[in-house]
C-alpha cells in the first residue's frame, strides 16, 4: 500500500472518530422540519426545506395555424376571466366566515343580501361586457375554484326559484350555470388548464389552488399526444 493511500485511509478515519466523539446524536430532532445538531456544546439548526411541487410543462406544438389561432383565442379569454373565478372564491370564503359567526337566520339573509348588492353594483358593468364563450368559461372556473357550480351556488345563497330562473336565462345565450369543470375528461377543460398552469409559473395570473380533486399529471397523459383543439370553440 502506497503512503499516499496510506494518509488518505488515516485522514478519513481520524474525521469520522471526531465526528463521533463531538457530535451527539441523541441531540437530533426528527420530529419537526428544523433538526438540531449539539456539536461541541452548541447548537445548530439544520433546516428541512418542504418545497412546493413544481409541474414541468414542456413546449407546446399544434398540428397546424388553426390549432394554434385557437389555443391563443382561448388563452385571451381564460386569462381576462380567471381573476373574476378567484375573486368569486375570495368572497364565498370571506362569506362563509362571516355567516359563522351570525346566529339569527334573519342577520344571515341580510348579509347575504348586502354582499349580494355589492358584487352587482361592483362587477356587474364587467361581466355584461363576457362574450358568450367568456361566460362559460367564467362558469367552469367559478366552479374549479370553488367546487360548487353556479348553478348550485345561486340555489345555496338565493333561492331555487333564483336559480331556476338564471339557468334559462343563461340557456338563452347557450351558457349552462350547471357546467362543471373537467380536465381530465373535456379537452377543452384540459387547455384551459394548461393556460392557467403556465400563466401561473410566468407569474401572468396569481395561483390559487383548486377547490377541486383532479390530478393534472393525469390529463396531461390523456390529452398531451392531441394537439388539433378540435373541440375549442372560437
Amino acid at each position: 500500500m502506497s503512503k499516499q493511500l496510506l494518509w488518505i485511509l488515516l485522514l478519513i478515519t481520524t474525521i469520522q472518530m471526531y465526528a463521533q466523539k463531538n457530535i451527539d446524536s441523541s441531540g437530533v430532532d426528527t420530529t419537526g422540519y428544523v433538526q438540531y445538531y449539539i456539536i461541541d456544546g452548541d447548537t445548530i439548526p439544520h433546516e428541512a426545506i418542504d418545497l412546493d411541487e413544481v409541474i414541468i410543462l414542456g413546449k407546446l406544438k399544434f398540428k397546424d395555424n388553426l390549432a394554434r389561432r385557437k389555443y391563443l383565442i382561448l388563452r385571451r379569454k381564460t386569462r381576462k376571466v380567471y381573476p373574476y373565478a378567484k375573486l368569486a372564491s375570495d368572497r364565498l370564503t370571506t362569506l362563509n366566515e362571516r355567516l359563522e359567526g351570525i346566529t339569527s337566520k334573519r342577520s344571515k339573509k341580510k348579509y347575504i343580501k348586502i354582499l349580494q348588492k355589492y358584487m352587482e353594483e361592483e362587477f356587474t358593468k364587467e361581466l355584461k361586457k363576457l362574450t358568450r364563450t367568456e361566460g362559460q368559461i367564467l362558469v367552469k372556473l367559478i366552479h374549479r375554484q370553488t367546487g360548487k357550480t353556479m348553478f348550485k351556488l345561486v340555489k345555496e345563497y338565493r333561492s331555487g326559484w333564483r336559480a331556476f330562473w338564471y339557468n334559462n336565462t343563461a340557456k338563452l345565450f347557450k351558457i349552462s350555470l350547471k357546467k362543471e369543470y373537467d380536465p381530465i375528461n373535456i379537452e377543452e377543460d384540459y387547455w384551459i388548464e394548461d393556460i392557467l398552469q403556465r400563466s401561473f409559473q410566468s407569474s401572468i395570473l396569481k395561483d390559487q389552488k383548486t377547490a377541486l380533486d383532479f390530478s393534472f399529471y393525469d390529463a396531461i397523459n390523456k390529452w398531451s399526444t392531441t394537439t388539433n383543439l378540435n373541440h375549442i370553440k372560437k
